[in-house]
């Protein structure tokens, strides 16, 4: 019998005694307090009977099904709400009506709701709520372009390992499932299932036998009789196996990571809890998971502890000895909310956690983000949704994997239940399909057009980044490690932009700083791995795919300086693509695919010349030259044009430098010079130029290209009626071919 009811049953004498209504809250208050929701549920309900109108027992009840993750309930009590008070007296209201809409699925309708929570708290950007409003529009806007309900779910282990109470999985050992129950240890109310003082979270094992689970036993020398163990990770060596142990305070958790010997065969030794380093006092510290990194191991772990960015954050420290370093908090992952249950991917070098705030399909979603180490750190990626069916409008949390298995525990519909469907996590997991071969027929012009949709894929960067204080016009740097290094100094900036400001003036410096950084620069991250995806299907259907990067700079260094410094930029894109996946792109960048795909790029290196010339160029006045929103805006570079050719003639002229950069002029002075274009085919062609500029001559000595031949375009540029900074453009074509190739020629007249 679940243990819902029996509390039910054992409170039920209260509601003869407490008939007046007062008493029926103050009762419902104190369970709710206690994160046993569906007690306090019970006496709201009560509540409501006797008083139907009131709207504060109205709010306190919706509060109350969200927290026992009655998601469809709550979402019809936060419209009756939101219905009478316009989010004037409780500003949540829209907002959590939203998020109930988007965790029963409904993302069309969520997303209407999140753009008018986002109207309703426009005049405080700086807000949370106004935060969170704006990416939950971008989430479920996501959310509809990935939903697909033809995938075949993942299966919940059977009643040997889950019950109607809260089962989570944390790792196989010696064919041995080790997993908690019964609800999770260092969730806070919100986060949990069910809360009882009577109950405890033990870790208990299963054992797996011919893929059959086996019935559960507890693991009795990790169970205390006043405190709550759960997660559970070995070390590299299996000599140890690191464990949370939290205490009820309150009736809240505070949480340390313990470790205890492990002697084989199911026996254990000493226990310990860990050094003051990793442990931080008054801190929730939890989650433990070991892994190998490069020749380090490393702990992961989640924590509130101090340097966190909000909630339970993920940090990892690597082991020296007998001891671990000090903990890094890894901000390229973590947000304002929590993110949760880390676990390394060794085999594919990725970090596998669950968040509630990156683009996801509801609650707590899993991403990964691809590790590697580079000058003796380590680098983690832009998070990526881990997809479905791992995730789902629930809450998806525990991934892991062991072999030819994946495993995540989450409260999706099909979890055992007594009451609500959604109220308790159950243990999922995934088995490998029969291959099998068919003839897929593919409308080809669909991956085109969604690669099109995402353009322009807009990408920021630091201050004269990447390499800084150099006129090189490549770099080794990838881009994600640029950005990483960016998103470290987000604080830095921050602080900087409002140097010397006081008062509104200030706030608004780092609103539109932290908007800039969330809307633009964070985003940018996200749209460039999904726009890598659609690139790579696009490339295994054999097409030649050419990518068109301009490249961009704030006016604060010299012309000729700033123009090498977007090319840097542009070459970070391209290491990017050479490094992503595992190099998985390197076969169509070197035009040795099986498939018998091609990507390739053409630069368009800007360098400042069309920047905002209101923007500060003034070294001294770094406030607005370096750290403002308008000087980073100018700093990026756009992936601009994709041109594709498929089952067709490739274009046939490539042009590796299509931006000609002339630097300083006076008036009047004529501007020589000249790009190379070449045949890159086996065909001759014949080409046409297209120039409506009256102050620009171009020269040519043929119009026809045998295969391979390369050929110079010269052209004359008559500078007398140009001012500032200028961008003249003229077009190649080719006999035969709807497309064009653009070249430039920037100058600066002063």
């Amino acid at each position: 019998m679940s243990r819902l009811y029996i509390s039910f049953i054992l409170f039920l004498p209260f509601l003869v005694f407490s008939q007046k209504t007062r008493q029926l809250v103050k009762f419902a208050d104190e369970q709710y307090q206690k994160g046993d929701y569906y007690y306090a549920l019970e006496y709201y309900k009560q509540a409501l009977g006797k008083d139907s109108t009131n709207l504060e027992i109205q709010w306190k009840y919706a509060e109350a099904l969200r927290a026992y993750k009655n998601y469809s309930d709550a979402e019809k009590q936060y419209a009756k709400v939101y219905a009478r008070e316009q989010a004037k007296i409780y500003p949540s209201s829209i907002l959590q009506l939203g998020l109930m809409q988007k965790q029963t699925g409904n993302y069309k309708k969520a997303s209407e709701t999140f753009k008018l929570a986002a109207k309703l708290y426009e005049k405080d950007k700086s807000s949370y709520l106004f935060k969170k409003a704006e990416k939950e529009i971008q989430s479920t806007k996501w959310a509809i372009s990935q939903y697909s309900d033809t995938l075949k779910p993942m299966d919940k282990l059977p009643l040997t390992v889950n019950s109607f109470d809260a089962e989570f999985g944390h790792s196989v050992r010696d064919n041995q499932l080790i997993f908690s129950s019964l609800r999770a240890d260092s969730m806070k109310e919100q986060e949990q299932e069910v809360y009882s003082r009577s109950y405890k979270t033990r870790l208990y094992k299963a054992e797996i036998k011919d893929g059959d689970y086996l019935k559960n036993e507890r693991i009795d020398t990790l169970s205390f009789e006043k405190l709550n163990t759960g997660n559970g990770s070995f070390s590299l060596d299996g000599k140890y196996f690191f464990f949370s142990i939290c205490e009820d305070e309150g009736y809240n958790y505070k949480c340390r990571i313990a470790r205890a010997e492990y002697l084989g065969d199911g026996k254990w030794g000493k226990i310990d809890t860990l050094f003051s380093k990793l442990n931080a006092q008054g801190k929730n510290t939890t989650m433990p998971h070991i892994a190998q990194i490069a020749d380090n191991e490393v702990l992961f772990f989640a924590s509130d502890r101090q340097g966190s960015l909000g909630g339970l954050d993920i940090w990892y420290a690597i082991k020296n000895g007998n001891t671990f370093e000090n903990p890094v908090n890894i901000k390229e992952i973590n947000t304002a909310e929590g993110e949760l249950t880390p676990w390394f991917d060794a085999k594919d070098k990725k970090l596998y956690f669950s968040s509630s705030w990156h683009n996801g399909f509801g609650g707590y979603d899993v991403f990964f983000s691809n590790v590697e180490k580079k000058n003796n750190e380590f680098v983690f990626s832009v998070p990526v949704n881990a997809g479905l069916p791992i995730n789902s409008p629930a809450n998806d949390q525990y991934y892991f994997s062991h072999n030819d298995t994946v495993y995540v525990s989450s409260n999706r519909i099909g979890s055992y239940f007594s009451k609500n469907p959604t109220c308790c996590s159950d243990i999922f997991a995934s088995y490998p399909l029969p291959i099998i071969k068919e003839i897929v027929v593919i409308d080809t012009t669909i991956i085109q057009e969604k690669i099109r949709e995402k353009l322009p894929v807009v990408l920021y960067f630091q201050n004269d980044e990447p390499d800084a204080k150099t006129t090189a016009t490549s770099t080794n740097l990838n881009y994600l490690t640029s950005y990483s290094i960016y998103k470290s100094n987000y604080p830095t900036y921050k602080k900087e932009v409002s140097n010397g400001v006081t008062g509104e003036m200030a706030k608004k410096r780092v609103n539109d700083l932290t908007d800039f950084f969330q809307n633009y620069v964070d985003k940018g991250v996200n749209d460039l791995e999904e726009f890598k995806n659609l690139v790579l299907e696009e490339l295994k259907l054999g097409s030649t795919v050419t990518l068109t990067v301009k490249g961009f700079a704030s006016p604060l260094a010299k012309t000729n300086y700033n123009v090498n410094l977007t090319k840097r930029r542009i070459s970070s894109l391209v290491n990017y693509f050479k490094e992503t996946n595992k190099g998985e792109f390197l076969p169509y960048i070197n035009g040795k695919a099986k498939s018998g795909g091609k990507l390739s790029f053409v630069y368009a290196p800007f360098g400042e010349f069309t920047a905002d010339q209101k923007t500060s160029d003034n070294f001294f006045d770094q406030k607005n030259s370096v750290y403002s929103r308008e000087a980073g805006i100018e700093r990026k570079i756009h992936i601009e044009e994709a041109i594709f050719e498929r089952n067709e003639a490739v274009f046939p002229i490539i042009v590796k430098e299509s931006v000609y950069s002339a630097g300083i002029k006076k008036p009047g002075d004529i501007i020589k010079g000249s790009h190379k274009i070449k045949n890159n085919t086996m065909k001759e062609v014949t080409f046409v130029l297209f120039n409506s500029n009256s102050a620009l001559k171009i020269q040519t000595t043929n119009t026809k290209l045998k295969p391979g031949e390369e050929l110079v375009i010269s052209f004359e540029l008559n500078s007398q009626l140009l001012k500032g900074f200028n961008r003249i453009i003229y077009s190649i074509g080719v006999e035969g071919f709807k497309n064009q190739i653009e070249l430039f020629i920037t100058t600066e007249v002063k």
